[in-house]
């Protein structure tokens, strides 16, 4: 019998964010997270360049790009992630978000797209980690985003890649989310275990230790929970973004199969 994935089903991003900002972020977990961020980024000069984050999540690297003296512009589809960027910027007390830059919506909304090259035509920076592969229609949202990149701009993209379990784990979050709260529960604490045991078998690291600020429990809601889900090679990837006219200029492999492989394309021509 062949399953019917609904693309409407959905992981709520928006209430795991909120509960990892007031129960797990800290300013150790900030410091961990520039990091990454600058790591991310580079050698590039991002101040006073227009940077627009797709799927802000819980804000960090919006507020950290802000902190790197960048235009910044959010785009997420969970109105609880504009609630939860906003408190979290009070950590960065330097800093003044302007909150109509902030887009409650899909990068899937023609209208929402419309509205965002209005604002700023097109961007220096488009980022995007770890998000355009929820929407339900991945390849689509790769290819609108990356026409918010200017010409010589930039676009960091992290996406899952493809590996022999992916179609597995798209059951599983399927079934997740299917699932009423008590098995969802179940399911959290049973894979908290199972994931434990093999990212240390893989990596020999101690997985409480996460990268980007992140927090390992609330990382495996997201990870079990994570709905819609698609995924892909490094070589679609490349040779999709190839064909819009896009180099790659930097590449990181995630230290598990399962997980986003980082990517960092400049555009070369226009299409």
């Amino acid at each position: 019998m062949e399953i019917s994935f609904k693309k409407d089903l959905s992981f709520d991003f928006g209430s795991n964010w909120k509960n990892y900002s007031e129960k797990a972020l800290s300013n150790s977990r900030i410091s961990e997270a520039r990091k990454d961020f600058l790591e991310f980024i580079g050698d590039e000069n991002i101040r006073e360049k227009s940077f627009l984050d797709i799927g802000f999540g819980q804000g960090l690297s919006l507020l950290l790009a802000a902190e790197q003296g960048a235009n910044v512009f959010g785009i997420d589809i969970n109105e609880k992630n504009k609630e939860v960027v906003l408190s979290n910027s009070k950590l960065f007390p330097e800093l003044t978000i302007d909150v109509e830059k902030l887009y409650v919506g899909s990068i899937l909304d023609d209208q929402l797209t419309r509205l965002l090259k209005s604002d700023n035509e097109r961007f220096d920076i488009v980022h995007s980690w770890g998000v355009l592969h929820h929407t339900g229609s991945m390849w689509n949202a790769i290819e609108i985003a990356i026409e918010l990149v200017k010409p010589n701009g930039k676009f960091y993209l992290a996406i899952y890649n493809k590996h022999w379990s992916s179609s597995m784990w798209k059951v599983i979050k399927w079934i997740y989310n299917l699932s009423p709260k008590l098995i969802r529960k179940i399911m959290i604490v049973s894979f908290y275990g199972i994931i434990f045991i093999s990212k240390f078998l893989v990596t020999f690291k101690n997985p409480l230790n996460k990268e980007r600020g992140m927090n390992f429990y609330y990382d495996i809601i997201d990870w079990v929970g994570g709905y819609p889900y698609e995924y892909a090679s490094k070589a679609e990837i490349i040779d999709f973004m190839n064909t819009f006219g896009f180099e790659l200029i930097r590449f990181k492999k995630a230290e598990v199969p399962t997980g986003c492989y980082e990517y960092v394309f400049i555009r070369k021509k226009q299409l």
